[in-house]
Formats: C-alpha cells, sequence, structure tokens
C-alpha cells in the first residue's frame, strides 16, 4: 500500500483518519491543524496530487520521485525539503544496507516518504500521538521526530562497525590474505555511513540560523539541538573507524612488506648457501680435472712422446699431477670457496 498512514491533527491529537488523498485535502480544510501524510515509494500520480495539494516546488518533487538523492535540507519558501540517509546493520552479512526517506514539512502538513525498510516511520508517529505536548507544537516536531529516529538508528550501525573492525585488527596478524578486501569493503561502507550522517549536524545548524525568523518553538529548538549532539558523537565515531581503517591498510602494508622482505632474505640466504656449494664443488672439480688432463695427455700412446722413454718420465706426471692440484687446492683455500 502506497499510502501507509494519513491523518489530521489539532491541538496535539489525531483528530481524523481520512481513507484517501482526496478526502486528506478535503478533512484538512474542515478541521485546521495540520495533515502528515506517510507514503511509501507513492506513484508518479499520488506524487503528483500531493505536489498540487501542499504547492511543492517541482525541483523538490523531481528530487523525491527519482530518489537516490544525497542528504540535504533545502528551503522553498515556507516548505522545508528533507533528504535523510537511514541506515540499518545486517548481522547475516555483517554490512550495512542504507535507504532513503524525503520529508516535505509546511506550515500546515507534513509528508513523509520512505523508499526503504528502515526507518520505522510507524513507530515515530506513534511515539508523537503519546506525546501530545510535543505533536501540538506543529509540523516542526514531525520534522524533529523523524531526524531523532534517524539518528538513534545509527547507533547499531556503529556498533556493527566497531566490532567488524575489531575482527579486522585480530585478522591482522594472523597473515589471512582476505583481510586486504575486508578492509577496502569496510572502509567503502565507513565513508558511505559518513555521507549519510555528516550532512545532518549542517542541517540542524541551518535550522538553528532561522528558528527567529521562522518562530520555532523554544522546546523544539532544544529538541533539536540534542539530535545534533548526537549526530556529532556519530560523525566522530564515524571519522574515527575511517582512520582505524587507515591505519590497518598501512599496517597491512607494512606487514606484507616485511613479509616480502622476510622471504627476499630467505631467498637470498638459500642463493648465498647455493653459491658456496657451488664454489666448492667447482673447485673440486677443477683439482680433479687437472691430474686428469695430465693423466690423459699420457695415456694417448703416441710413439713420439719423449718423456715415455726417460727413467723420470711416470715419477715426472705423477708429481705434475700432484703439483697442479696442490695449487689448485691452495689457491680456491686461500680464496674460502673451499
Amino acid at each position: 500500500m502506497t499510502v501507509v498512514d494519513n491523518a489530521i491533527y489539532r491541538d496535539g491529537v489525531r483528530v481524523a483518519t481520512p481513507a484517501s488523498l482526496e478526502e486528506t485535502f478535503e478533512t484538512r480544510e474542515q478541521h485546521g491543524g495540520f495533515a502528515w501524510i506517510g507514503l511509501y515509494r507513492p506513484t508518479d500520480a499520488e506524487l503528483d496530487a500531493v505536489a498540487a495539494e501542499f504547492g511543492l516546488h517541482a525541483l523538490a518533487v523531481e528530487d523525491a520521485r527519482k530518489g537516490h538523492q544525497r542528504a540535504k535540507l533545502e528551503r522553498y519558501g515556507d516548505t522545508l525539503f528533507v533528504v535523510l540517509r537511514p541506515a540499518r546493520y545486517l548481522d547475516e552479512s555483517e554490512q550495512v544496507e542504507f535507504g532513503e526517506v524525503h520529508l516535505f514539512i509546511g506550515t500546515d502538513f507534513a509528508v513523509s516518504i520512505r523508499h526503504a525498510e528502515s526507518p520505522d516511520l510507524g513507530r515515530v508517529r506513534r511515539r508523537l500521538e503519546a506525546s501530545p505536548d510535543l505533536l501540538q507544537r506543529g509540523t516542526e516536531a514531525v520534522l524533529y521526530a523523524v531526524l531523532d529516529e534517524v539518528v538513534d538508528e545509527y547507533a547499531p550501525v556503529v556498533g556493527g562497525l566497531e566490532n567488524d573492525i575489531d575482527e579486522i585488527e585480530d585478522q591482522l596478524f594472523s597473515g589471512d590474505p582476505a583481510v586486504t578486501r575486508r578492509i577496502y569493503d569496510l572502509a567503502s561502507e565507513v565513508m558511505e555511513f559518513q555521507r549519510a550522517t555528516r550532512p545532518i549536524v549542517d542541517m540542524i545548524g541551518t535550522l538553528e540560523r532561522g528558528f527567529d525568523k521562522y518562530g520555532v518553538d523554544l522546546e523544539l529548538q532544544r529538541y533539536l539541538r540534542d539530535v545534533k549532539d548526537h549526530s556529532i558523537r556519530i560523525v566522530e565515531r564515524g571519522e574515527g573507524f575511517r582512520q582505524l581503517l587507515q591505519n590497518a591498510l598501512t599496517v597491512h602494508a607494512t606487514l606484507v612488506t616485511q613479509r616480502q622482505n622476510d622471504e627476499i632474505g630467505r631467498m637470498t640466504q638459500l642463493g648465498l648457501a647455493q653459491s658456496e656449494q657451488t664454489k666448492k664443488i667447482s673447485s673440486w672439480a677443477a683439482i680433479i680435472f687437472a691430474p686428469s688432463l695430465i693423466a690423459g695427455v699420457y695415456g694417448m700412446n703416441f710413439v713420439f712422446m719423449p718423456e715415455l722413454d726417460e727413467p723420470w718420465g711416470y715419477p715426472f706426471a705423477i708429481a705434475l699431477m700432484l703439483g697442479f692440484a696442490a695449487a689448485l687446492y691452495v689457491i680456491f683455500k686461500g680464496r674460502k670457496w673451499l
């Protein structure tokens, strides 16, 4: 159902519950007070009917029709157009889900348009109806109550993000390769959360500057300032989360670099050890090769080899082999190859 609830309020009490938008428009003229129409993903025809009845600005109506707007507050004459980005934490997937709420606040009407499941505007309405003293202060009370509900629903999101960051800190030192992607995904969620929460502080600041000009009730001023204080704390927590994630990313990069350096060092040590072994093997091969060369020469059995006929030929060949081997051993030992 597109029209979730609509009612006429006077002196803080619901005096009529029209069955249709057309009836709401007619009843508002009869009873006075203000109308609060709650819509959930309205059709173009319904939105056009509301816009025509309350004289809503075309640009604001177009934003409400398209959705996917940034959080903001804009004033068109005596009408406020407010876009809020509520959020809720999904424990099953450990993700933050963002919604969107549009509010048109006039002197004698409030139109709330919800594009997601959150926040529960029905609970907001029941809360206000249970507090006639607050509701009788006019449509600004509706704005306050919705703002307060959205900011209150940020608290569980903050708790969920904090748990996720604690888990990341544990993953950092466990060597889990998936931690990089998780840090990146969580940082994206935190930035989106900041885009939803930061504008609320500026919105209420804008309202504060218009308190005197638009004659906002003194008690409502206090309530709105309280919401501002809560939103500032939420924003500060978001800033802290972002810094923690930036630090986590830096620590992770340092740990990865350290592991890479350790691996390079291990490979270098292994290469040096292999190099030492190669030197030893090459040295012994050279020592063995020299006598083998001499023995090979004298083993060719040519007739015209004068040393073969000399009595000192054999001792000379043996001495030559030993001399070469000893000389090479001394050289390689001096160079610490052996």
